[in-house]
């Protein structure tokens, strides 16, 4: 052996509790073939923020994490920043709302709607 270590990235994960609410607006808006588009931009109050969308198209290099017969697609630039994440879902007294926990984020804002790496 070499001594080489390399190094493999934990892929994102999509929470059985996320992939519920997704077929859940699916079948409210009764198109089978949406997908949940998670997407990284700029601002928010910690300098990047999430984002989430119900898409029924896909880019030919989006990455594709599947839970059941429900599909998250993730676009390269955003990939970067979610590597490792996981999606969930949670109702609480704050209202119901997907959230992300990432281990790439040094800091985060209260709402946990924006990151800093």
């Amino acid at each position: 052996m070499s001594g080489v270590t390399s190094f493999v990235p934990t892929p994102l994960i999509l929470t059985d509790r996320a992939a519920s609410r997704v077929r859940m607006l699916t079948d409210e808006q009764g198109n089978d073939e949406l997908k949940l588009r998670v997407y990284v931009t700029g601002g928010g109050c910690s300098g990047f923020q999430y984002g989430f969308d119900l898409v029924d198209e896909l880019q030919e290099d989006d990455t594709l994490i599947e839970n059941g017969n429900v599909t998250m697609a993730i676009d390269p630039l955003s990939y970067q920043y979610l590597v490792g994440s996981t999606v969930d879902f949670e109702e609480g007294l704050a209202g119901a709302r997907f959230l992300i926990q990432n281990p790439n984020a040094t800091t985060t804002c209260g709402c946990g709607a924006s990151f800093m790496v």
